[in-house]
């Protein structure tokens, strides 16, 4: 049954997502700490002017704050804020306290506070709790990823919380924003987190220009997917500047940064493992500069891929048909260029369910582990010679024309014993937690 579509409240960024489905997770990777609170606030005042119940989930601000910041849509009774400041990180302070003393708690403001908030799942609790008790489709705002990681302690906790709550919050038909401070947070978190987001949105500020950027929009295609997009606070609306409808093909900085954003990888992170400072790396994106040779092949190197990957043609528009010229080998430093070859036959820059590849195991060849550094579903069909593999801790045997299906567990050993090249047809899918 196809998801109904809803406004964010803002018609250029509805225009450019192509709206909001109900279901929809949508991170919003805030660069400065204060760029999502005018989308949030467009996206509260839209569902309330559409009697939608709505629910504050804070962790960064005492109720009295946040009252005063939301004005006069805190007093909406479809609006609901679930504090889980007071016993958080405001220590159950009596200054907060207070607030549940006078007549702040009750009519016209409903405040609901979390009496043990750094239980994560207690957390969950008192959003499916309050969820059972509203009509319609729910919508959240949860402020923030970055509070529930001050206040848990590490970001193992906070994965856990967004990994088991964004399924159940798309079964539960809502649309929850999910605020992340960028710079706050490892590559490996970030990666995870837009894996399961429908929606991941990057919001910047440089030269005091703000732009936002589509990063990930599930089921959907935005035509400027990638391209970051200025935008501006005006008379109390939101204004976006049409983006461009597609990169130049021989855009090097765009080809960086489109293999650099598809590894999850940050601007910070690539500069460190080149050996180039982080604003190197931004002026290259934005085509103010170009790298050396010696740079160039750095770079290449630790986003995995060959040099000549970077001057390929972009792929654009609904095309369903990629030409073998399109593939781009994969090099893993972590693997022996001697002993196998990886080619991804699917294009890095395409927001796809699955991402196919060529594999080839050279003749009387092992890997010690799996080739692949993906976390899901992997299905693999056996084109040409035979592979032995270690799987579970029993050794078998695969034979040409013969299919694999990996789900948690995967080979600690793969071996070509034969004198001839074995060649795998390998699809990577989508986490089925991601739905």
């Amino acid at each position: 049954m196809e998801k109904k579509i809803v406004s964010s409240g803002i018609p250029g960024l509805d225009n450019l997502l192509n709206g909001l489905f109900i279901g929809d997770n949508v991170v919003w990777y805030d660069d400065a700490g204060s760029l999502a609170r005018p989308f949030c606030m467009k996206f509260i005042r839209q569902s309330l002017q559409q009697s939608k119940p709505i629910v504050y989930v804070s962790f960064d601000r005492s109720p009295k704050n946040l009252i005063q910041t939301l004005g006069e849509l805190a007093e909406n009774p479809q609006l609901t804020i679930l504090d889980c400041f007071t016993n958080g990180k405001g220590d159950k302070a009596s200054v907060f306290n207070k607030f549940y003393e006078k007549d702040g708690a009750q009519w016209p403001y409903q405040v609901i506070r979390v009496t043990e908030p750094w239980k994560p799942d207690a957390v969950f609790d008192a959003i499916d709790g309050l969820h059972r008790n509203l009509i319609g489709d729910v919508r959240f705002v949860m402020e923030s990823l970055t509070g529930m990681q001050d206040l848990w302690e590490g970001e193992d906790q906070i994965l856990k919380f967004y990994s088991h709550s964004c399924p159940r919050l798309y079964e539960m038909d809502t649309i929850a924003y999910w605020i992340i401070e960028k710079n706050a947070h490892s590559s490996r978190l970030k990666a995870h987190i837009n894996q399961i987001a429908q929606v991941a949105v990057d919001l910047s500020l440089s030269q005091g220009r703000s732009c936002m950027t589509i990063l990930k929009a599930d089921k959907r295609q935005p035509s400027g997917l990638g391209i970051p997009v200025p935008y501006s606070c005006e008379n109390n609306g939101i204004v976006l500047k049409e983006p461009k409808t597609k990169a130049d093909p021989l855009d090097l900085g765009q080809a960086i940064k489109a293999f650099r954003t598809h590894q999850g990888m940050s601007q910070k992170e690539l500069a460190r493992l080149a050996g180039v400072t982080p604003s190197t790396i931004s002026q290259i994106e934005s085509n103010q500069v170009f790298p050396s040779l010696p740079a160039l092949f750095r770079i290449a190197e630790n986003l995995s891929v060959e040099v000549a990957s970077f001057f390929r043609a972009r792929t654009s528009g609904q095309r369903d048909i990629f030409s073998g010229d399109e593939s781009v080998r994969i090099i893993r430093p972590d693997l022996d260029k001697a002993s196998i070859e990886i080619a991804q036959l699917t294009p890095q820059d395409r927001e796809l369910s699955m991402a196919g590849y060529l594999i080839t195991l050279l003749p009387e060849k092992r890997i010690n582990g799996h080739f692949m550094g993906h976390k899901g579903p992997e299905m693999g069909y056996l084109i040409s010679g035979s592979l032995t593999l270690v799987l579970e801790n029993r050794e078998q045997a695969m034979s040409a024309g013969d299919t694999i299906f990996l789900g948690k567990e995967f080979p600690s050993l793969w071996v070509n014993p034969g004198t001839e090249p074995a060649t795998l047809f390998w699809v990577n899918m989508k986490s089925i937690s991601a739905a």
